[in-house]
């Protein structure tokens, strides 16, 4: 144990004993007051004279005749209190032949009894003491012992991390999918648990810590838990927030008690999720005479276990972390010796849905004609939970309508429902109201026809869904797409203002049922100008603020730009949102007919497939044509 640690454990101790002694202190003074108190209700004292007198007047109901005392009850002289009270008195030098009689005479109960030991009152005062002071030395004594062992008081200090033997595991690298490149970085940390002679002979050290990166969803849990069920070795599985509490000190025993669990069985894997929660860069948003004692003490305690649990080479212990932040970590928890290894676990690509699906479909039955390459190639962006999610979706939709297997239209219908949220066909809406819909959600569809680098139209409903959305037009990509173009950014735009476009084109007027659209375009706008570089005013520099790695939200800081670069950026977004209005607009007045023709079938059918969108154009096509041959023939003629 180092110097620091051993002064801090002796102020503990000596904490723990002040607040012991305190406690102890305060139950002792409660016990008398409301306990002992109640019981030993002090007697009314009696000169012998006025003892006399009270028997002469019929006060004295009971005695107790002692060698050198008398007790008992008497009437209250007060004509308020009509319960007796209880007197004593003391038995005057020589025996007194008269009382006797007197009490006789005036009818008093009385008895005799022999000298009083006083060892009855001592015993009645002092063993409440003496069981206080032994109740005390016990939880005394357990917080010694606890805190070496992460215990402390009641075991409020322990660990909660759930331990997982070998055999109860389950999980290897088989069933995870679309992680091929962080299960190769996995394979050599399992050789290290494995064999970790074969590198102790070289004199190689064994990585001390693993840090799993990404997205929400993609698996960092299962890969820890698979990584352990490779390598059969035991798994203490937590989360940080497990470590945060509200007294200072409580987490950091924690996680003693947490490494101390797992050298006594190692070779072990212990995996700490969210680990942001409790290894955010210190000083971080700190105010003057504020802070998280609790958080840092705790993140300090887990850097001086890394640094220390790890001696013995052939009885390794390997911590292993997730977080979908790692840009608020701590540098003292990501530099070398620490987590050495940092593995990025991303959203699949197609090869990788296609193996996710075929993992979490295998309890499912499927349809013979069920393509799971078309399952994966209408997914993209979808996680690993996404998937599962939609797959398990597919199977009650099947189930609802008590189908024999799940289609691939079962599967349609689930990932609409995990994008878009539950139909909600109790939803009524007038006439104009639906034809509103019908023309706006007709004006997207007809837009992103009608630009060249839009992605295709899958399908387009006026049915609600959600919590607020009246209806909605679905385009799938046709495949992964890791760069966009200015020019794919810009058709994007006007896809999105097609349906404000619709509106005025065929009303004249405009409706709240865009602002979602308005505010998506902006935002993808104001991006673009802040952080892709793609205003020719203000050139390739960034002024947005900083970007959460995996959770997006990019905050926009203007506290270090001025009031001029500021009124241009405000400028570039309105005209560039400005221009693609205008240019839906455009689109739509030369496919009027084409508009008023999807929008028509979107009121009688409410759905449609892609297809309607690009036969609509064909019609119109045609119908062009064939006026245009009419008017050629009128001229002939």
């Amino acid at each position: 144990m180092h110097d620091d640690e051993r002064h801090s454990h002796n102020r503990r101790r000596i904490w723990y004993a002040v607040g012991y002694i305190l406690f102890a202190l305060i139950l002792i003074y409660i016990f008398q007051q409301f306990v002992i108190g109640p019981i030993a209700t002090p007697a009314k004292q009696l000169d012998y004279s006025e003892f006399k007198t009270d028997i002469a007047a019929g006060l004295i109901e009971t005695a107790i005749i002692g060698p050198n005392q008398i007790t008992g009850t008497m009437k209250s002289t007060d004509p308020k209190v009509t319960t007796a009270v209880d007197y004593k008195t003391n038995v005057p030098i020589g025996a007194d032949t008269t009382l006797v009689p007197e009490l006789q005479a005036a009818g008093v109960k009385y008895s005799f009894t022999g000298a009083s030991s006083p060892i009855g009152s001592i015993l009645l005062y002092f063993i409440p003491l003496v069981l206080i002071g032994v109740f005390w030395y016990y939880i005394y004594r357990r917080s010694l012992g606890g805190a070496a062992r992460g215990g402390g008081i009641f075991g409020v200090g322990r660990s909660k991390a759930v331990q997982v033997t070998p055999e109860q595991v389950g999980v290897t690298f088989k069933d995870v999918g679309g992680a091929d490149e962080a299960i190769a970085e996995l394979r050599e940390i399992i050789q290290f648990l494995k064999t970790p002679e074969q590198f102790a002979k070289l004199g190689g050290r064994i990585p001390k810590g693993v840090l799993l990166v990404g997205p929400p969803g993609t698996g960092k849990t299962l890969l820890a838990k698979a990584t352990a069920g490779e390598a059969e070795v035991t798994f203490f599985e937590s989360s940080g927030s497990e470590f945060v509490e509200m007294f200072v000190g409580v987490g950091a025993a924690r996680v003693r008690d947490l490494f101390e669990q797992a050298r006594k069985v190692a070779p072990a894997i212990v995996f700490i999720d969210e680990l942001d929660a409790i290894g955010q860069r210190r000083g971080a948003g700190l105010v003057v005479g504020g802070g998280n004692d609790e958080r840092e003490q705790t993140l300090n305690q887990l850097l001086a276990e890394i640094d220390g649990f790890n001696t013995d080479i052939t009885r390794p212990v390997i911590i292993m972390a997730a977080t979908n932040r790692p840009e608020v970590l701590d540098p003292a928890l990501l530099r070398a010796g620490r987590f050495d290894r940092q593995v990025e676990v991303g959203n699949p690509d197609l090869i990788g849905r296609v193996q996710i699906l075929k993992i979490h479909s295998k309890g499912i039955k499927l349809a013979a004609d069920f393509d799971l390459q078309r399952a994966a190639r209408i997914t993209p962006g979808f996680s690993g939970a996404d998937l599962a999610n939609a797959m398990n979706e597919a199977a009650l939709l099947a189930a609802r309508r008590h189908a024999h297997a799940v289609t691939i239209k079962d599967f349609e219908a689930a990932m609409e429902r995990v994008i878009a949220g539950l139909e909600r066909k109790s939803r009524v809406m007038n006439e104009l109201e639906r034809t509103t819909v019908a023309y706006h959600e007709s004006g997207h569809a007809l837009v992103s026809q009608l630009v060249p680098h839009a992605e295709p139209v899958a399908k387009v409903s006026i049915i609600p869904r959600g919590r607020g959305a009246l209806g909605y037009t679905l385009q799938m990509p046709t495949e992964d797409r890791y760069l966009l173009t200015e020019e794919e950014l810009i058709d994007r735009v006007a896809v999105m203002l097609g349906g404000r476009a619709a509106e005025t084109t065929i009303f004249g007027t405009i409706s709240t049922g865009a602002s979602d659209d308005i505010e998506k375009a902006t935002e993808l706008v104001r991006r673009m100008i802040t952080e892709f570089g793609m205003s020719d005013k203000l050139g390739s520099v960034r002024y947005a603020g900083q970007q959460l790695q995996y959770l997006g939200g990019a905050t926009q800081d203007s506290s270090q730009l001025s009031p001029h670069t500021r009124e241009i950026i405000d400028s570039e977004v309105q005209k560039i949102v400005t221009e693609q209005y205008e240019r839906a607009q455009v689109l739509l007045r030369g496919h009027r007919s084409a508009l008023e023709n999807l929008a028509g079938q979107l009121l009688k059918q409410e759905t449609l497939d892609g297809s309607a969108v690009g036969e609509a154009l064909k019609v119109e096509e045609e119908a062009a044509s064939e006026k245009a041959g009419a008017a050629s023939v009128r001229e002939k003629d």
